[in-house]
């Protein structure tokens, strides 16, 4: 190894920028839960902010992107359960809710 050959840190650029957005994503679901707007499509639109939330920690902060592809797959199944989840109560209620009971 030479004496030049040092390793170059990580540019913080896109960590912070995937930390603003995380923080803006974070007021704007608590902005639309003050707003009154409640349904299914409420639901919709919190399932797919969960899941775009989960999806910038992985790619940014766990760098899932290149993982292993049966890493990374995990992880994307992973951060898919709870929007799915979300979707599935919204849509099927109570039915849907006393299957995931224990």
């Amino acid at each position: 190894m030479k004496a030049n050959d040092t390793a170059r840190p990580a540019p913080l650029t896109p960590l912070f920028l995937s930390w603003f957005a995380l923080v803006c994503l974070t007021f704007l679901g608590l902005g639309l839960s003050e707003g009154g707007v409640r349904g299914v499509w409420f639901q919709l639109l919190v399932a797919a902010l969960v899941w775009f939330k989960g999806w910038i920690v992985a790619r940014y902060f766990i760098e899932s992107h290149v993982a292993h592809p049966f890493i990374a797959t995990v992880v994307r199944v992973f951060i898919l359960c709870v929007p799915v989840a979300l979707v599935f109560t919204a849509w099927l209620g109570d039915r849907f809710a006393r299957l995931a009971t224990l």
